[in-house]
């Protein structure tokens, strides 16, 4: 029995009336879902291939098409579901590991919906934030614990090196190869307008882009794809990946077929090779060796870049981030389990890791109570959804935030989960020149910067309606918050109190 004989998820609904065969569907579809047959003289379609992109829905001119979840189900079973059965058959057929695009979607809590936010009143009035000051800005790096004068008394105002953001949010990573290059122009073209950083991920990055290298962050992961000193240089900071939401103690891997010509030499490897990144890196084993990387990071870069770490929001996470505090590193970012990515295996993506907003909460806490909070800035990401979600983030401890599945949306995805196949029909996880071109860089970062100015009025807005008029006195006030449908183990742990309370 093979995967053959299960019923397509999606069913492709035809108006007949209103198609007119002009074939669109068949030239926008990546999957070869819809054809034109000669022998009926009409439009058809292999319903098996849909992966609900929509492409054809939206683009079709006279709305002749749209596609519905089949309502075939196998008999009811409270135990033995609908896509755990599927599952099974997938496997039976083949032999391989599932894997899985785009972040966790199953009925987990989110706890966003269940924080809500205080506003002030009467003795703490609100701020307009269309007529009185409001400041968004925030840097990023080690801050001083105790105030330095030279031999003249004059304050010592020397600081550690620092990331500036005109809001607290950046573009997360993504990387050249899993994304296209008309993706990668699309954040970075934003991040310069917008005044915040985008990161490159594990890829390298091309060299038409080290023109926005003041608004970049250059990763370092496992593979050391694209890693050189120029590169190094070429970033405001530098990020250690040991771990993303989506896929904890997993590492990377890149198909061959999307390892071509210009994501090869940017990862300077071979055209047409899988990219693997093992899951550890082979010269770490404790926060010394993590130390050792840090300082070497900092040495090749004469000490003028922060860095930054980034782990997987993991059960042990709060004394994770207090050794990575010790360890030399300037910022910790934590990527909570409903991050998005290109290909995770299924089991670990929907079972692997906790919650950003219970991680995120516990490493403020610890590394409060240990006296080394200043050491570091935190950055949260890991479904970052909204500017409601950013402001939740600040209150529980982040200084930033990471957004990526949101950048994604905003340029025009729209969630199907199949980035793993490289067939992307909106022209964003695949490197088909065909399917690449769909995505203009000039529109797509102008809508990325739409949505971030939307979202910096947001913030602007639900800080003033707080009486709060910085992100540096938003950033760990937890009073600000409150807890609905919470027990006292999660409002302990996020430290905050019931509503009512």
């Amino acid at each position: 029995m093979g995967v053959s004989f299960i019923y397509p998820e999606f069913e492709v609904v035809r108006n007949a009336t209103r198609c007119i065969a002009c074939r669109v569907c068949e030239r926008q579809c990546a999957n070869e879902v819809h054809a034109f047959s000669e022998e009926r003289g009409a439009m058809v379609s292999d319903e098996a291939k849909c992966v609900n992109c929509q492409r054809c829905v939206s683009l079709c001119p006279t709305r002749a098409l749209k596609i519905v979840k089949s309502d075939c189900r196998l008999r009811e079973n409270a135990n033995w579901q609908d896509d755990t059965i599927k599952e099974i058959y997938k496997q039976a057929d083949s032999g391989g590991v599932l894997l899985s695009s785009m972040g966790n979607p199953k009925p987990l809590p989110v706890y966003w919906h269940k924080i809500l936010i205080n506003a002030s009143q009467v003795t703490n009035p609100p701020i307009d934030p269309l007529r009185e000051p409001m400041e968004t800005r925030v840097f990023l790096g080690k801050k001083p614990t105790v105030i330095r004068r030279d031999e003249n008394g004059r304050l010592d105002c020397q600081l550690p090196p620092q990331i500036e953001l005109a809001m607290p949010v950046m573009f997360s990573a993504m990387s050249y190869g899993s994304i296209s290059y008309n993706a990668h122009a699309s954040l970075a073209r934003a991040a310069t307008e917008l005044g915040i950083l985008y990161n490159t991920g594990e890829g390298g990055l091309h060299e038409d882009f080290y023109q926005y290298g003041s608004h970049t962050i250059v990763q370092v992961a496992s593979g050391r794809f694209g890693v050189h000193e120029g590169y190094l240089n070429a970033g405001a900071a530098i990020e250690i990946k040991m771990g993303q939401g989506a896929k904890p103690g997993i590492g990377g891997h890149l198909p061959g077929e999307k390892i071509v010509e210009d994501v090869s030499r940017t990862r300077m490897i071979p055209q047409g090779t899988d990219a693997i990144s093992p899951a550890p890196h082979h010269d770490i084993y404790s926060i010394e060796d993590l130390r050792q990387l840090v300082f070497s990071l900092k040495e090749a870069t004469n000490y003028q870049k922060p860095v930054i770490v980034k782990v997987a929001a993991v059960h042990n996470i709060a004394a994770i981030a207090s050794g990575i505090a010790r360890s030399g590193a300037d910022i910790i970012a934590i990527d909570g389990f409903r991050g998005g990515t290109g290909a995770a295996p299924t089991r670990i993506r929907d079972n692997v890791g906790i919650p950003i907003e219970l991680a995120l909460a516990a490493v403020d806490q610890r590394l409060r109570d240990e006296g080394i909070r200043g050491n570091v800035s935190l950055i949260a990401g890991g479904s970052i959804r909204s500017a409601a979600d950013v402001v939740k983030a600040i209150a529980l401890g982040a200084d930033a935030c990471y957004v990526a599945t949101a950048a994604l949306l905003a340029l025009g995805c729209h969630l199907c989960r199949t980035c793993q196949s490289g067939k992307c029909n909106w022209g964003i996880a695949t490197q088909r020149p065909d399917l690449v071109k769909r995505l203009n860089p000039d529109l797509g970062s102008q809508r990325l910067v739409n949505l971030m100015t939307a979202w910096r009025h947001e913030i602007m807005e639900i800080m003033g309606g707080m009486g709060i008029n910085s992100i540096e006195a938003l950033k760990g006030n937890r009073l600000m918050l409150r807890g609905v449908g919470l027990n006292e183990k999660e409002l302990q742990i996020l430290g905050i109190s019931h509503a009512g309370e």
